[in-house]
């Protein structure tokens, strides 16, 4: 999982969005429950920003260089399914600077 140190390098900002309480956020809880402390150890730099709401539906957003968004919907993911979106953002944000 050697992207996982590469965020910062391919990714301004990484934001998400998630309820507190409903069940289909329940998957992303539990991701940056896990997740959260390694990936900001590996990008000290990088602002993760975790925004709760109710009601919301989960999602998972990176912001690039020139204000350029790209966001995901996690509603029906798992975990594994969400590191694997994180990866694919990761990815698009290398594939932004070639």
């Amino acid at each position: 999982m050697a992207w996982r140190g590469q965020l910062s390098r391919n990714i301004k900002e990484l934001r998400i969005l998630l309820c507190q309480t409903s069940p289909s956020s329940s998957p992303a809880r539990s991701f940056v429950e896990k997740n959260y402390k390694e990936l900001k150890t590996l990008n000290p730099k990088l602002p993760i920003l975790i925004r709760e709401s109710s009601g919301i539906e989960p999602q998972l957003w990176a912001r690039y260089d020139m204000g350029v968004e790209k966001g995901i919907r996690l509603e029906g993911l798992n975990e594994a399914q969400i590191s694997k979106a994180l990866e694919d953002l990761v990815k698009a944000g290398e594939a932004l600077k070639a």
